[in-house]
């Protein structure tokens, strides 16, 4: 399908202060010169922000990530889940339309949307509210027919329910993402005929609905109401705010690997065999010296790991080295 950039576009954008500083904080996930990694969060985020992904937005992400606008235009336009022209001020429905749902009944959804929405794909329906386009498979093939709505599946939909719940969006109510027949998640129509042990409880919401649903978070843009900002990898603490650098401290190394030899300490997750090297070059030689570590300490090996900034605290090297500890006296393991 042909994707273009919509023809009336803002004349600037830019980033709310909080935005600023959660796109900034996306930006450090990845090792300097390769934060362009950074580009899907980073537009996603603009989108949430505005409603719609416009050039302004996606030219000011591609400066903040130093790409060149054409990089920056062709994410934008491969990936569905990004919006180039205005949608609809509650929700934007996209109705898979690939084989499965085709067969379930996909068409009759895009009718729905015709006659409840407006006649044509992308345009905005009289009262501002709704828009509907149709994508291709979006991975929910065994509850078809479905339809995306922002970040929620709305799944096992007839067109009868599809209709409620446009209109239940339309009166301000916010319907559950998820099946829609009464399913649990993804299990045989006809119930189950295996792990029927865990049949008892399925009448309640699934985890990733059951979530949305509890952090109201179905439906919803970035307004200012998130939770504090986090990000453990550059050592925040629970309200995200940074720890002072001035507060960490250099843990205890050694001086030599105790007797039998270095832990391995590539069995740690995110620690490779250059990370293991420096590691050892720094005078930590075994998973008992990790897993000590306070949140200071840890702060400054995040500090001192140069070209793998952040990597402690990121992949939770204590916990990981607690549970390693317990079977390790020295000696590579």
């Amino acid at each position: 399908m042909l994707r273009r950039l919509h023809p009336n576009q803002p004349d600037s954008f830019a980033f709310t202060d909080a935005n600023q500083a959660w796109a900034e904080a996306q930006m450090t996930k990845f090792p300097e010169g390769r934060q362009a990694s950074a580009i899907i969060p980073l537009l996603w985020r603009a989108q949430e922000q505005e409603g719609w992904l416009t050039r302004p937005a996606i030219e000011r992400v591609a400066e903040m990530l130093d790409m060149a606008y054409m990089r920056a235009l062709e994410v934008a336009s491969f990936y569905f889940m990004f919006q180039l022209q205005p949608v609809g001020g509650v929700a934007h429905f996209q109705i898979c339309g690939t084989t499965t749902c085709m067969i379930c009944g996909a068409e009759d959804l895009v009718g729905v949307c015709r006659e409840k929405i407006a006649a044509k794909p992308h345009e905005i329906s009289s009262d501002g509210k709704f828009s509907w386009e149709e994508v291709e498979c979006l991975g929910a093939c065994a509850n078809a027919p479905m339809a995306q709505v922002g970040k929620d599946y709305y799944e096992d939909l007839t067109a009868v329910r599809l209709g409620e719940i446009i209109d239940e969006m339309a009166a301000g109510e916010i319907p559950a993402p998820g099946p829609q027949n009464g399913r649990f998640a993804a299990e045989p129509l006809a119930g189950l005929t295996s792990l029927t042990a865990h049949a008892a409880g399925r009448e309640a919401l699934n985890a990733s609905v059951g979530l949305a649903s509890t952090q109201s978070d179905t439906l919803k843009r970035i307004d200012g109401t998130e939770l504090p900002l986090i990000m453990p990898w550059l050592n925040s603490d629970d309200r995200g705010s940074a720890l002072d650098p001035s507060a960490s401290a250099r843990p205890t190394t050694l001086a030599k690997a105790r007797d039998g030899g270095p832990d391995k300490l590539t069995k740690i997750k995110g620690i490779g065999p250059k990370l293991q090297e420096l590691l050892l070059s720094m005078g930590f030689f075994h998973f008992d010296q990790i897993a000590s570590w306070d949140k200071s300490q840890v702060a400054w090996v995040d500090e001192n790991l140069d070209g793998f900034k952040g990597r402690a605290s990121r992949d939770d090297w204590v916990a990981q080295a607690f549970s390693l500890s317990g079977s390790s006296v020295g000696g590579v393991k």
